[in-house]
């Protein structure tokens, strides 16, 4: 064989070689809300080989909402998505085997204009209040709690709500047209850079209702079988997750590079993104499931079967653990 037949045959057989390589990396398909806060992290995962360094690759979908990622994730189409564990407390104690990475922490809160005298919710008395996700919204339902607890109020009879989409909230509520609103957090960091400001916070609600807000409320799901059958992707999902957000809690030159991604109009609400992405970072550690239990009796209390169907008390195995 001629020198240079050597040399093509043992560039064939190193390309056979990386394409056999290439072709046994097994893939995790994500089906995420197409321009929700979780893409800045999925994003960066991808741009860093956070996934490649912990033996998977990342591909990413993008759907309409979140009933769209849970029907593509029941269906097959998707090994994972972003929920909260209390959806998938419910899943369990249906009988589906689904579990939780924990991923996000950030809450929201009561927002009111700067200029609003409000000292308490107490003083929302009578006023509109406009509320993202539904009357089965988490924040609004531990805020009810809440109210209850320390002011002995009503809060449902005693305000008037209005139900909206998060954009929709967002808007009317800089424009005026309501007297406080609750918003998932990166429209709340917006409204804070418009000048509103936190009437009181879903943190310091849950921990007079005996929570603890450092119980991740929003992971990624994935399927009970693939933790069983493939234990190294489910930690390596987990790994990918950890090296992102420990870089994207020291690099603001990976922020710089995300932003175009963000939506943010200008300096101040890009700040604030970064301030709650950051914030919302959870501990790297076991998730208590002696707390998490707490929160979920108090979601049957106040939302029943509606918001978590028979699920009263936690299910074994709903959240991943270091190690597990």
């Amino acid at each position: 064989m001629s020198f240079i037949s050597t040399i093509r045959a043992a560039s064939a057989a190193l390309l056979l070689c990386a394409t056999a390589a290439v072709a046994e990396t097994p893939v995790l398909r994500a089906a995420v809300l197409e321009y929700g806060t979780v893409n800045w992290e999925l994003d960066s995962i991808k741009h860093n080989g956070f996934d490649a360094a912990n033996g998977f690759e990342l591909e990413v979908q993008g759907v309409a909402g979140g009933p769209a990622a849970q029907v593509a994730f029941q269906g097959g189409e998707a090994d994972v998505i972003v929920s909260d564990w209390l959806w998938v407390a419910r899943q369990r104690a249906e009988g589906k085997d689904y579990i939780f990475i924990p991923y996000s922490k950030a809450v929201g809160a009561m927002m009111v204009s700067s200029d609003n005298p409000a000292t308490s919710l107490a003083d929302m008395k009578g006023k509109k209040i406009g509320i993202a996700g539904g009357p089965l919204d988490k924040s609004w339902l531990i805020l009810q709690a809440y109210a209850d607890k320390v002011h002995g109020m009503d809060l449902a009879a005693e305000t008037e709500q209005v139900f909206g989409a998060p954009p929709l909230i967002f808007k009317t509520a800089l424009q005026g047209e309501l007297d406080g609103a609750i918003n998932f957090w990166h429209f709340l960091a917006k409204m804070e850079a418009g000048g509103m400001k936190p009437l009181i916070t879903v943190d310091t609600a849950a921990r007079e209702l005996g929570l603890d807000p450092e119980t991740p409320l929003l992971g990624y799901v994935m399927r009970g079988e693939m933790l069983r059958d493939n234990p190294e992707l489910v930690q390596g999902l987990a790994a990918a997750s950890r090296a992102t957000k420990d870089l994207l809690a020291t690099s603001d030159a990976e922020w710089d590079r995300l932003r175009p991604r963000m939506k943010a109009n200008n300096d101040a609400q890009f700040e604030a993104l970064k301030a709650g992405f950051r914030a919302g970072i959870p501990a790297d550690a076991p998730v208590d499931e002696e707390a998490a239990g707490r929160m979920l009796a108090l979601m049957a209390e106040l939302g029943g079967e509606k918001l978590i169907g028979s699920a009263t008390t936690l299910p074994e195995g709903v959240f991943v653990q270091p190690g597990s």
